[in-house]
């Protein structure tokens, strides 16, 4: 199981998610026409993905992102990967 964030430049707001999908099928998902938090841009970005081993840890995982309500220390989770790749 997957977990993306995404970012959106116009918005200047991240989604994060979770998917069993290939990560290039899942986005073009979120950037066709469709309801939900996703529409309101089309520009959305992959910033950051995380491969967990269940499905359970990677939904514990995005709802603690989501619990923090932060954008700076979602910024720091993609820094840190970012330092890491």
């Amino acid at each position: 199981m997957l977990q993306p964030i995404l970012y959106s430049a116009s918005l200047d707001k991240y989604y994060i998610g979770s998917t069993s999908l290939p990560i290039a099928d899942r986005l073009r998902r979120h950037l066709t026409d469709h309801d939900g938090f996703t529409a309101k841009a089309k520009d959305w970005t992959v910033v950051y993905t995380h491969e967990f081993v269940s499905k359970e840890l990677a939904l514990a995982r995005e709802k603690q992102i989501k619990n923090w309500r932060s954008k700076r220390m979602i910024e720091a989770v993609i820094a840190k990967s970012n330092r890491n790749t």
